[in-house]
């Protein structure tokens, strides 16, 4: 059996079907971390002989809060779509999400590509056109969220859909790591956080991005979208739900669930 595009073909069908399958290490207690990012690149060459267009990537469980939640204690990284970009009005059931969790994230938009390894949070920054308020909704194809790091690795890190605030801001000069969101879900108060949670800094976690992929033959390109990791803990959202973000001193961001 070709793991990789044995589980791949798995998980791109898990999408194009909106269902859920046993978790990957439940299959196959022998898959390894490699195994699961080969498993990654075969699902999104499926997404992209459909017609899906690379427009950045992703950084999953940065923070210790959704680490914890999961129960997956290291980062991964998963691949941003076209299909997958959302101006605000979430279609549910047109973007097949089986179990959407609303994050807060950071969103750095890329003047100049970034190769690692080497890459430090300076590059980052100086390769940043801007930033901007954004959610990531993720969404697993593994049963029940019942996932461990090589199942939400091979599951494209677990992406959903995302949505990018109008908002941008140049990250130069700004304290990145004393950014403060607050989160509210159909207007009652939910979480708030800092940019701190991410690996201390969202520009570090974005050179750990491109040192990490570096080693993969991938690169972060010059006009990627690289989402930066959740500053607060993941919510559960649901249709006719209203979550509200705001990047203080920066601006705000909607998803709504439709």
């Amino acid at each position: 059996m070709n793991k990789p595009e044995h589980y791949g073909e798995a998980l791109y069908r898990a999408l194009r079907e909106r269902h859920t399958i046993a978790p990957l290490a439940e299959q196959d207690p022998a898959l390894t971390i490699d195994d699961a990012y080969a498993i990654s690149l075969d699902f999104l060459s499926r997404r992209l002989a459909d017609g899906e267009r690379v427009v950045g990537k992703k950084i999953g469980v940065t923070s210790k809060a959704v680490q914890d939640m999961l129960g997956v204690h290291q980062p991964d990284f998963g691949f941003l779509t076209d299909w997958m970009q959302v101006d605000g009005a979430i279609d549910v059931d047109g973007k097949a999400l089986i179990a959407p969790r609303a994050e807060a994230e950071i969103a750095f938009i890329l003047t100049d590509g970034l190769t690692g390894p080497g890459v430090t949070a300076e590059d980052v920054v100086a390769a940043t056109a801007a930033i901007a308020p954004c959610f990531e909704i993720v969404d697993s194809r593994i049963r029940d969220w019942q996932i461990g790091i090589v199942d939400t690795v091979a599951d494209n890190a677990s992406c959903g859909v995302f949505v990018l605030g109008e908002a941008r801001a140049d990250p130069r000069g700004l304290d990145l790591a004393a950014l403060r969101v607050t989160v509210t879900r159909n207007g009652e108060p939910l979480s708030e956080g800092l940019g701190s949670a991410v690996q201390g800094n969202p520009a570090q976690a974005v050179a750990w991005l491109a040192n990490t992929l570096g080693a993969y033959g991938v690169t972060l390109d010059a006009g990627d979208v690289i989402l930066s990791g959740s500053l607060v803990p993941l919510a559960p959202a649901a249709k006719g739900d209203v979550f509200a973000m705001t990047l203080h001193g920066i601006g705000g961001c909607t998803a709504r669930f439709v």
